[in-house]
């Protein structure tokens, strides 16, 4: 586990997420290092259909990796999974536990993700203690069918941060060629398919990763 408090922009701003099936038959430990190797500041280990003993499995196999790459290692959903396998922290929604019972039981480094499209419920899980916000879907995407309907644009995006005074990540439909006008207004991105679904996923992370750095304030 990291022993910063704290997270900003920089750390996250590319948040690789995972998918049980990466592209081309490799494993995902294999993808995942590929893009720690590439720069990728930030994972998100996300499997809703894991047992607990293969996402505990799964965290500490990456969080072996993610640590040599001085990278953090967040879980999706499984606070207890999180804690247990020693990552960074834990990414939530509004059906999981609640953000101030999380704050309540892990400890001041212990990171805290929430995903929202509200600017209200931004505010709440602020000052409910968390870390940084999870915003979108901000284009269409295949993630998550049904969701194109939904895109809720860069400007909501940097509604929902400013509003809760947080860092944050747009998710939804993100590719190198929309990121820019996202990363200009100061927020990451998390990604999942143009990434983990990618031939040569290292290729895309530098490639996120060149227009942070040229369009990040």
């Amino acid at each position: 586990m990291s022993d910063e408090g704290s997270i900003d922009s920089v750390s996250i701003r590319l948040m690789v997420v995972t998918d049980p099936t990466p592209a081309c038959g490799r494993s995902l430990v294999e993808v995942v290092e590929e893009c720690l190797e590439a720069g990728a500041p930030a994972i998100q280990l996300r499997d809703k259909a894991a047992s607990d003993a293969k996402l505990y499995d799964l965290a500490l196999q990456l969080g072996e990796h993610t640590r040599r790459h001085g990278a953090l290692l967040i879980v999706n959903d499984r606070f207890d999974v999180a804690l247990a396998a020693g990552a960074d922290g834990v990414h939530l929604g509004p059906d999981d536990i609640p953000v101030e019972t999380v704050r309540m039981h892990a400890d001041e480094s212990f990171l805290i993700g929430y995903s929202t499209d509200n600017p209200v419920a931004g505010m709440l899980a602020a000052s409910a203690g968390a870390d940084y916000l999870g915003v979108g879907a901000v284009f269409g995407t295949s993630s998550k069918p049904g969701l194109i309907d939904q895109a809720i644009g860069i400007d909501r995006v940097s509604q929902v941060l400013h509003r809760a005074g947080l860092p944050g990540v747009g998710i939804g439909g993100i590719s190198p060629d929309n990121a820019s006008e996202l990363f200009a207004t100061g927020a990451g991105v998390a990604v999942l398919s143009s990434v983990i679904h990618a031939q040569h996923p290292g290729d895309v992370v530098r490639r996120f990763l060149q227009i942070a750095t040229q369009s990040m304030p």
